[in-house]
């Protein structure tokens, strides 16, 4: 089976991340990657062949569609962009068109997707299936009755069901999606998209940073790194404040879109008790190894953080809903605790940091985490179903 996957990230990485998970876990088919924003240097499977679009990306307010790498204008790219989503079609002539996220978001993108798949539907692109994959938590939009109902004309004219990658005992989609109910076409939550096992042995990462016994592991990341600076300005500040400090070993994930001058920063204090990595495919390992986790609450983190059953503590992005919903979720499960920006004064941090390192482990809660395999074989099966 051939499946083309259109993937577009547009602030962190998170959507890239997740995408490439299911790629991997289908490796009996020809993978083809669209993808869309800044590029991310990972090696991809052999079964996938990535397709990038011109990059456009947005600010942090998810406004101002933009372009860092190419000087054409951004009615140029969009045109370019449209040209090899619709040559992609006609020369690979996909069996499944899996879509991440739109029509719930990315309504910026619907300039290529809408002729796409107004193409498949009329005979101008070759028939295939389409599928809308989508994470838990959608975000909050202006006129949002509006919004849901254009999302639901597009769903149930185009497409042929919905993948949500939740477990609906954290958080069901209804739950940001008013009009739910009046999805027409099959809707089945697949669980939680996560990599099971770490690619490394936890003991293989102490041994390498040559801890003993008494040393204490914390690890420390914000995703793709953009929005990550105060708490990257925080914990900078925290190592003078600790008790044990000598104890304590600080890894620091700053991620690949991280802010230059924060990363130059954290970079003058790194030692062997505080140390900075810009990115690594290793990062689930880390936490497997951790006694503790500092980040942000994306949904690739938090997911990393509940396979990895490793004491956490999470700061919210609050530019809107996600982030925080998902860790209020969370934390009434028992399964992390939430930092507020007051909790980043070096003093306080570093209280609850001491206080997290010795603090007894509690009984985790059970989160379905099988949602890469189960979206493979959900996938399989609605192929095979006439």
């Amino acid at each position: 089976m051939k499946i083309i996957i259109y993937c577009q990230h547009v602030l962190g990485i998170g959507h890239f991340i997740r995408t490439l998970s299911l790629c991997r876990a289908l490796d009996r088919h020809d993978i083809i990657l669209i993808t869309g924003g800044e590029p991310v240097r990972l090696k991809l499977p052999s079964h996938v062949t990535e397709i990038r679009l011109p990059s456009l990306m947005m600010n942090e307010n998810f406004q101002d569609l933009h372009t860092s790498l190419h000087q054409d204008s951004l009615g140029e790219i969009k045109a370019l962009r449209c040209k090899i989503l619709q040559n992609t079609f006609k020369k690979e002539a996909p069996d499944l068109f899996l879509v991440e996220l739109y029509p719930f978001g990315r309504k910026s993108f619907r300039f290529e997707l809408d002729p796409v798949l107004e193409g498949i539907q009329s005979g101008m692109l070759p028939c295939c299936r389409i599928l809308c994959s989508v994470r838990d938590i959608l975000v909050e939009k202006e006129k949002a009755e509006k919004h849901e109902k254009r999302v639901l004309t597009i769903l149930n004219t185009f497409f042929d069901g919905v993948l949500i990658h939740a477990d609906p005992i954290v958080i069901p989609l209804d739950l940001t999606f008013d009009q739910f109910e009046k999805i027409n076409i099959p809707v089945v939550y697949t669980g939680y998209v996560t990599d099971p096992l770490p690619t490394l042995n936890p003991n293989t990462i102490r041994d390498d940073l040559e801890f003993t016994n008494n040393t204490k592991l914390v690890v420390v990341s914000a995703g793709g790194g953009k929005v990550g600076s105060p708490l990257f300005k925080a914990i900078s500040k925290v190592p003078p404040y600790l008790s044990n400090n000598k104890d304590i070993v600080f890894v620091v994930f700053t991620g690949p879109f991280a802010d230059e001058e924060i990363v130059a920063d954290l970079k003058k204090i790194a030692s062997d008790r505080f140390r900075v990595i810009r990115f690594s495919s290793d990062f689930p390992s880390y936490l497997h190894a951790a006694d503790l986790s500092i980040s942000m609450a994306g949904y690739n983190t938090c997911m990393n953080l509940l396979t990895a059953k490793v004491p956490a503590w999470v700061l919210p992005f609050d530019q809107n809903r996600e982030q925080g919903l998902r860790a209020k979720r969370l934390s009434d499960l028992g399964a992390l605790d939430i930092l507020t920006p007051y909790d980043l004064a070096p003093n306080k941090l570093a209280d609850i940091i001491q206080s997290s390192l010795i603090r007894l482990p509690t009984e985790y809660p059970k989160i379905d985490l099988n949602g890469v395999k189960k979206t493979a074989k959900l996938i399989e099966a609605w192929m095979t179903f006439k």
